[in-house]
């Protein structure tokens, strides 16, 4: 099921005018034996460059998720531990604004453009009320040096979500994404009198057959790159899980 997920309507479209480009190549007798290596050098290095730089975002994505969380689980424990006084107040409080800031940091990375804004003021806002936290630390005698190392860890989390808003903000240079679509969807019409000539020696089924298999290649190559192209949309196999459920373990849940 995981393989047939790639092929969508795109794909079937593709290879119909593919078949229907090799019809007229037939009936009007045109035929020429192209070289498919130039398929080689002009379109599948670029997509597999561009499938392989977005699969490297998705994978820095991924670790600066786990810091971001690290971090949070940091900030928890120092709640936790290094107060005596108040301490259940200060764990409960740590525990419920650390779940609310990866909430928000996850609804920031999944938003679209409309709701972008918004969901990054609650982050910054998140972030706010962390550091206001850490100040109640101080304030119940944590010293200086150990509240300096807290917010060490607030501000590692800082770093990785500006690492990821770039991730998310950003993707892989639109001119070569522009250029591989265009060729992935007009290549496969393109190459009509190979699959003419094909089906002149070998049968026209076999033609045909060799026309979807350009199709379904080159198009499928194009949905896997758009699949990766966003790891935050939710919408590919390999995308960024941001369900913030069963990801925060070190923190308990008073629900």
């Amino acid at each position: 099921m995981k393989f047939i997920s790639i092929f969508d309507w795109h794909v079937l479209l593709v290879a119909a005018l593919a078949c229907g480009a090799t019809y007229i190549c037939l009936d009007l007798g045109i035929a020429a034996d192209l070289p498919t290596s130039l398929i080689a050098v002009s379109i599948v290095f670029p997509i597999v460059f561009s499938i392989n730089a977005a699969y490297t975002r998705r994978e820095e994505a991924l670790r600066y998720l786990g810091l971001v969380r690290a971090s949070i689980a940091s900030i928890y424990l120092a709640h936790r531990d290094w107060v005596a006084s108040a301490q259940k107040d200060h764990e409960s409080r740590a525990a419920a604004l650390g779940r609310a800031l990866y909430g928000s940091i996850c609804d920031a990375l999944a938003a679209d453009a409309e709701t972008r804004p918004r969901a990054r003021v609650a982050v910054r806002d998140g972030f706010s009320d962390f550091s206001r936290s850490i100040e109640q630390l101080r304030a119940s005698g944590l010293s200086s040096t150990e509240v300096s190392r807290v917010n060490n860890y607030l501000n590692l989390a800082i770093t990785e979500f500006e690492r990821l808003r770039a991730i998310s903000d950003y993707r892989t240079p639109a001119s070569l994404r522009a250029y591989s679509k265009v060729y992935l969807n007009i290549f496969p019409m393109l190459y009509a009198p190979l699959y003419a000539s094909i089906g002149q020696s070998a049968g026209i089924i076999f033609g045909y057959a060799v026309a979807v298999a350009f199709a379904f290649v080159l198009v499928g190559l194009d949905n896997i790159q758009d699949a990766l192209e966003n790891p935050f949309d939710g919408i590919g196999l390999d995308d960024v899980d941001l369900n913030a459920e069963g990801e925060l373990y070190w923190l308990p849940n008073d629900n």
